[in-house]
């Protein structure tokens, strides 16, 4: 039987947004903390989590303590503006922020494919299961960088296949890119997906509909009960 969508939290800006949000990971970081000596958090780039990141890194926390790593990543270089390691750096990596650990996934390996298992070996140093991982989801229903239409999508989906990274293509996206499969995506103690606008609102509402998980892969994030799922959106 196919498991129900999550509803979606409705707010009324990305700033209201963003702001609950950080709370909420400061709080589950702050636990981990607590109970485990260390904690994890898997972001993903893009624009939506932005303001989220620029408010997160002035929260209150033993920062020392928490190990930052990506859900995906364009493979191009930390200095491409395209990169999501970039992103981290110059947004989330600062002020009380910028003593957190933080493990990229773009190596010297000529492609994703290639560098995959390299850049799934740095994981072994970020506990696990990963305390939070906050998600996109694209208009076509991607979220990290699990396209329809990629050659690897099977394997990336399949929940049976241990927990890794796996080189991903766009049919659209100008960078060949690498993620983490939806094994590792979902061992978390939480996964938010967090989606901003009305297109995006349209690309979940669709999501939620009955059709196949490889046209919109987000559908296996949705349609799973090992791991919590909280879909937060704004205009």
């Amino acid at each position: 039987m196919m498991n129900s969508e999550p509803p979606a939290r409705r707010y009324a800006d990305i700033e209201t947004l963003s702001r609950e949000l950080a709370t909420q990971i400061a709080k589950s970081l702050t636990v981990a903390i607590g109970a485990r000596g260390l904690a994890s958090l898997v972001v993903s780039g893009g624009r939506s989590p932005v303001r989220l990141f620029e408010i997160l890194r002035a929260q209150p926390l033993d920062w020392g303590r928490v190990c930052i790593a990506l859900a995906d990543e364009r493979w191009v270089g930390p200095e491409d503006a395209a990169s999501n390691e970039r992103l981290v750096r110059d947004v989330l990596l600062k002020d009380q922020a910028a003593s957190a650990r933080f493990l990229g996934l773009k190596n010297g390996a000529p492609t994703p494919d290639l560098g995959a298992v390299s850049a799934w070996e740095t994981f072994a140093r970020v506990p696990r299961p990963f305390d939070a991982v906050i998600l996109g989801m694209g208009d076509d229903g991607h979220t990290a960088s699990l396209f329809p239409g990629s050659p690897n999508l099977p394997s990336a989906l399949n929940r049976s296949a241990a927990a890794g990274c796996v080189g991903m293509w766009s049919p659209v996206a100008p960078h060949p890119r690498l993620s983490l499969n939806l094994t590792a995506l979902l061992d978390s103690r939480r996964v938010v997906v967090l989606i901003t606008g009305e297109s995006k609102w349209r690309a979940y509402a669709a999501a939620c509909a009955p059709g196949p998980v490889e046209d919109m892969p987000v559908r296996a994030v949705l349609r799973q009960s090992r791991t919590p799922v909280d879909v937060m959106w704004s205009p």
